[in-house]
């Protein structure tokens, strides 16, 4: 689900900032700004979103947690440069910072409290003809065992790794998360209407095993073109048109 306003073009402009999606392959989605507004973690100092491509999740972020120090990692180019350029030009560039290389590569100079990710998800599916937006949106097989690795390494002790993807592959990825000592602890189902079954999950994985699992339901669409109360109020703070 892709958000457009042909009249502000490349520009799609939020209550506090603007993202300009010039060059970036994956636009903004409803994907992104649902984990940007739902991701949560108390007294995060440091937040990392691992492949950022416009920023819009990591500048969300960073009008939410007002005194972190948030990061960005981006492997295509383009797409970093928006989102560094994003960066500079948000009220909070202070505080923002974006790498352009593979999340792999990355070597973090702190624990990061939060880290947060929209990543590629179709494995082993018919590969988009245009490579950049196949990057974007596929993995190979290991993809995920790299993110986890990857992030479980560079996670404080009580911090946590939120990701958004389809219910089979969070499936997937929450049985494999504790091969790195990670475990689930917040589990959000989201709809597009109450007629329909979960499309995706939000999960929240850490060091930490939490029981009872927190479990949360949350519905886009009250009718055709008409956004739930609870949709609304989830992005109030962000979308000018809430």
């Amino acid at each position: 689900m892709k958000y457009t306003n042909p009249e502000m073009g490349s520009i799609f402009k939020f209550k506090k900032f603007e993202v300009d999606q010039q060059g970036c392959a994956m636009k903004i989605n409803t994907d992104g700004v649902l984990l940007g507004a739902i991701a949560v973690q108390q007294q995060a100092c440091s937040i990392l979103d691992i492949g950022t491509g416009t920023g819009v999740i990591a500048m969300m972020l960073a009008q939410r947690f007002a005194e972190a120090k948030v990061d960005a990692v981006e492997i295509d180019p383009p797409a970093a440069a928006a989102a560094e350029k994003n960066f500079i030009h948000s009220p909070f560039a202070d505080r923002m910072t974006a790498y352009p290389l593979a999340f792999e590569k990355f070597t973090a100079a702190v624990k990061y409290d939060l880290i947060v990710s929209n990543p590629p998800y179709f494995i082993n599916d018919l590969k988009n003809p245009e490579k950049r937006k196949e990057l974007a949106r596929h993995a190979d097989e290991d993809f995920f065992d790299l993110l986890m690795r990857k992030a479980a390494s560079i996670l404080s002790s009580n911090g946590s790794l939120w990701m958004i993807l389809p219910v089979k592959q969070a499936e997937r990825v929450r049985v494999n998360a504790v091969l790195y000592s990670l475990y689930p602890a917040h589990i959000v189902h989201v709809y597009s209407d109450k007629s329909k079954p979960a499309f995706r999950q939000i999960i929240c994985l850490g060091f930490n095993a939490v029981k009872p699992l927190k479990e949360e339901h949350v519905y886009i669409y009250e009718a055709q073109a008409e956004y739930t109360g609870q949709y609304k109020q989830l992005l109030k703070d962000f979308f000018l048109a809430f």
